[in-house]
């Protein structure tokens, strides 16, 4: 049975004892293996949003609920993640950095679907934009090896795809826009 106190416990042991993404993908995997409780324990996801489970400077753990069609522009973490579905799909779009580009510029580098009791990691200096693609609710549990929320971090422009500072809090007011288009 999923509990959240124990989740944060182990990840922060695991991270304690190896702060790579390594650390934690195995608890990760294991929560998400079983969607019912994780969804029992966090409760049925009813509207986009974030949920701060846990916040330090080298550790982040948030239930993160995708709208329907919502998606986020390109953007990094400066930092590892791991994703684990519990609900759902997330289509992530890989990008890279166009050699010699003053702008900051990126291209398409490839891409992952995540579908329920699907676990994945993401380097450090990885690009990605998100989408869920279905016509419902998607929740993943979403861990960082550093301050999601105050880390210094880039998104691109989603026309030009040139970069730019990224401001976490409208990335995180985008939820609220999804919820608006759902009528929630």
């Amino acid at each position: 049975m999923f509990d959240v106190d124990q989740f944060i416990a182990d990840c922060r042991d695991a991270v304690t004892k190896d702060p790579t993404h390594k650390s934690v993908q195995d608890i990760i995997a294991k929560a998400v293996s079983d969607p019912a409780s994780v969804i029992s324990a966090l409760g049925e996801p009813t509207r986009a949003g974030v949920q701060t489970l846990y916040n330090t400077p080298d550790l982040t753990i948030l239930n993160l609920v995708w709208g329907p069609h919502q998606n986020i522009m390109p953007h990094n973490h400066d930092m590892w993640a791991v994703i684990g579905m519990y609900g759902g799909r997330e289509d992530n779009l890989f990008w890279r950095r166009l050699p010699d580009d003053a702008d900051g510029k990126i291209e398409a580098a490839g891409a992952k679907s995540l579908s329920t009791r699907d676990c994945a990691p993401l380097g450090k200096d990885i690009i990605h934009s998100v989408l869920n693609p279905t016509l419902k609710l998607s929740g993943a549990l979403h861990v960082y090896g550093g301050d999601f929320f105050h880390a210094h971090r880039s998104e691109w422009c989603p026309e030009e795809l040139t970069e730019r500072e990224m401001d976490v809090q409208a990335s995180v007011r985008s939820f609220e826009a999804a919820n608006a288009r759902l009528g929630l």
